[in-house]
């Protein structure tokens, strides 16, 4: 039998050969396959992070047109940018005799609600906000002040019906011209009550400054009206102003007639805004004067009394038609508003 001869076979070797039974994942790349490897995920992290950020740019997107659909964006715009030409104005030409009170307001306070308009690419149409519009433009001829360049405004998408556009300008302009005294006095009222030290007359003053002088003498005539008869009258909007002011007088000299009046009241509780208003006027036909020959006065009750004061001691007198304070004090130099209040809150708890 012939030998075979036996050829060793080498094979190069190193130290890093991976042994037998280790698993195919694991075994050693080549440089060019890492950096390979790396790009690819570093890749797609980025396409992931990028999609997040479109996906949160299309969210805010479709959030802010949803927003400036609604009305709620707001934004300074300049009033070059607003055109007035889509709707027809709802107001008569000529002097608006209230625009000087706007005016001063918005110097005094700014302008706190601020107009509507329509974006439409190119510039923005007016939908509702007309005078403070117009206040703006003659502040800004006026005064020449940058600030009245730019009015705040509420942004409104394009598209919304032009029959919706004029709806939203009326019911606007409807509520600000027909707000009547006496609703300007229970504001007057309301707030007086929340505020500290604050009587009815100061509540006018602070909250209807920028009105003119003869205006809040109504309101602070039909402050009166709304105190006394307040609780009773359901429809105090609908008083019109002379007759307002003919009640408060008549209240005054006769403080039995506010009785009278609110038993009427009461005994219909389910009266309309017009019958109310006859319900009062009738109460000053009856306090008409009748052609009868004067009172005569046959004689009167006296009543004196002594009150300590930190002044010192205040002598009280009242008889038929007068009440007198006599009080080492100089009344001449207090306060009128806060005398009137004094005199007022007096003869109110005489009247209970």
């Amino acid at each position: 039998m012939s030998k075979r001869r036996v050829f060793d076979i080498n094979f190069d070797t190193d130290d890093t050969d991976v042994p037998a039974g280790t698993p195919e994942a694991e075994t050693r790349r080549g440089p060019m396959a890492s950096a390979i490897s790396e790009n690819a995920a570093a890749l797609e992290q980025r396409q992931t992070a990028e999609a997040a950020i479109r996906a949160e740019n299309d969210r805010l997107a479709h959030e802010y047109v949803a927003l400036k659909k609604d009305g709620a964006i707001v934004a300074r715009v300049s009033l070059e940018d607003v055109r007035t030409s889509k709707l027809v104005r709802d107001r008569a030409a000529g002097v608006d005799p209230e625009l000087e009170e706007l005016k001063a307001s918005i110097v005094a306070v700014g302008l706190s609600n601020p107009i509507h308009v329509e974006d439409t690419g190119q510039g923005y149409e007016l939908i509702q906000g007309f005078r403070r519009l117009s206040a703006y433009k003659e502040l800004l001829a006026e005064t020449g002040d940058d600030r009245y360049a730019k009015i705040p405004a509420a942004l409104q998408a394009k598209g919304v019906q032009l029959d919706q556009l004029y709806r939203r300008m009326v019911d606007e302009n409807l509520v600000r011209r027909d707000i009547s005294f006496a609703e300007m006095a229970g504001l007057a009222l309301s707030y007086a009550k929340r505020t500290d030290g604050v009587t009815a007359r100061d509540a006018v003053e602070i909250l209807f400054a920028s009105a003119g002088r003869q205006k809040r003498s109504y309101i602070r005539h039909f402050a009166v009206l709304v105190h006394s008869l307040g609780g009773d009258l359901k429809h105090a909007e609908s008083i019109p102003r002379a007759l307002g002011l003919k009640l408060v007088k008549a209240l005054e000299s006769d403080p039995k007639l506010m009785g009278q009046i609110t038993s009427v009241l009461r005994a219909h509780p389910e009266r309309t805004a017009e019958e109310e208003v006859q319900i009062l006027a009738s109460a000053l036909v009856k306090k008409a004067p009748k052609a009868t020959s004067p009172k005569t006065v046959v004689g009167s009750a006296r009543t004196t009394f002594k009150l300590n004061q930190p002044e010192g001691v205040a002598k009280c007198t009242a008889t038929d038609g007068r009440f007198e304070i006599q009080l080492d004090r100089n009344f001449g130099a207090v306060d009128p508003r806060k005398l009137e209040a004094a005199v007022r809150a007096l003869l109110d708890q005489l009247r209970k």
